[in-house]
């Protein structure tokens, strides 16, 4: 099949790719058309169809398997599809590994990446408690490590979810070496726990979408729900260190405009949103490198505006 980031400018393209989202919208002369969002494992492109209604076009929903003919074009610097034909193909007949994007790291490497981190972990509760999660909770496990991390802005793949998370952990350690007074192991099982909501916030591949929890409560709140849960099994486990472990979750996202409950009152909590922050948004600006290309309009080079970074942007040449 021809992946998506093989597709080029002026590309006619045949073949069977995941619908992962379709809506009808209107020119501004009034006439219908499709948004669509096809996908497989090497990533996602925009498609338009211009006459829904042609005899070429066959009626398929998100999540289903359609068989397209289109031409690639550039808009806004990223790659376009004008899907002429599609209809439904049959999901028996295909490879879904072809369909589902997967991290480029070997997934069993880094959860033992992340189990250095928490042999790391001296506390004994703060151990009990990453081991209830990351080695004993099978279903957990399971769910870590194929989740995504993200619907679409950074490490909406599968094995997203664990790659963040050891990242996270990685600049964490780093950040306890260059300061002192950060109590590592509070900091490290706040960077393991800090998206464990996104299990539950998050549905499984293919949809990859907000499940009604998500939806209703978010990740963040989600995952302390979720510590409590664990914690309620621990005998003893001390009621300062549950406090200071939960406020590390809530105020992962740094303001109240992203979604977080409480702002940074301890200095591990501001570490963490600095993790977290510097590896989504790196990764998000790497993700938009790899699948945007640049255009005359935009000048030599540059991307074009992007909305998360408010700037118009580029690679450095």
């Amino acid at each position: 099949m021809r992946y998506i980031n093989e597709m080029h400018d002026g590309d006619n393209v045949t073949g069977i790719y995941l619908c992962k989202q379709k809506n009808t919208a209107q020119t501004k002369n009034g006439k219908d058309y499709e948004n669509v969002t096809l996908a497989d494992k090497t990533g996602t492109i925009s498609c338009k169809i211009w006459d829904p209604n042609s005899m070429g076009i066959g009626e398929f929903e998100p999540n289903d398997f359609v068989e397209v003919h289109g031409r690639i074009s550039v808009f806004n610097g990223a790659l376009q599809m004008s899907i002429d034909r599609a209809r439904k193909a049959n999901p028996e007949t295909i490879d879904q590994s072809d369909y589902l994007p997967v991290s480029s790291r070997s997934i069993d490497s880094m959860y033992k990446e992340l189990l250095s981190h928490i042999s790391s972990v001296k506390t004994p509760y703060l151990r009990l408690l990453l081991d209830k999660f990351f080695v004993e909770d099978e279903d957990f496990i399971k769910a870590f490590k194929s989740h995504s991390a993200a619907k679409t802005i950074h490490h909406g793949f599968m094995g997203g979810l664990l790659q963040h998370t050891v990242a996270v952990c990685d600049l964490c350690a780093f950040y306890c070496k260059a300061y002192p007074k950060l109590d590592h192991d509070l900091l490290i099982s706040a960077a393991l726990c800090h998206d464990i909501g996104k299990v539950r916030e998050l549905s499984e591949f293919p949809a990859n979408d907000y499940t009604d929890a998500g939806q209703l409560l978010g990740h963040i709140v989600i995952g302390v729900e979720m510590i409590d849960e664990k914690i309620s099994q621990i005998r003893g486990f001390p009621a300062a260190k549950a406090n200071q472990l939960k406020h590390l979750i809530l105020s992962h996202h740094g303001e109240f405009e992203f979604g977080s409950p409480k702002k940074p009152a301890l200095i591990e909590a501001v570490a963490l949103n600095f993790a977290d922050n510097t590896d989504a948004k790196l990764e998000a600006f790497t993700e938009i490198l790899d699948n945007t290309v640049s255009t005359p309009s935009h000048g030599a080079g540059w991307l074009g505006f992007n909305k998360l970074f408010d700037s118009n942007i580029r690679p450095t040449v």
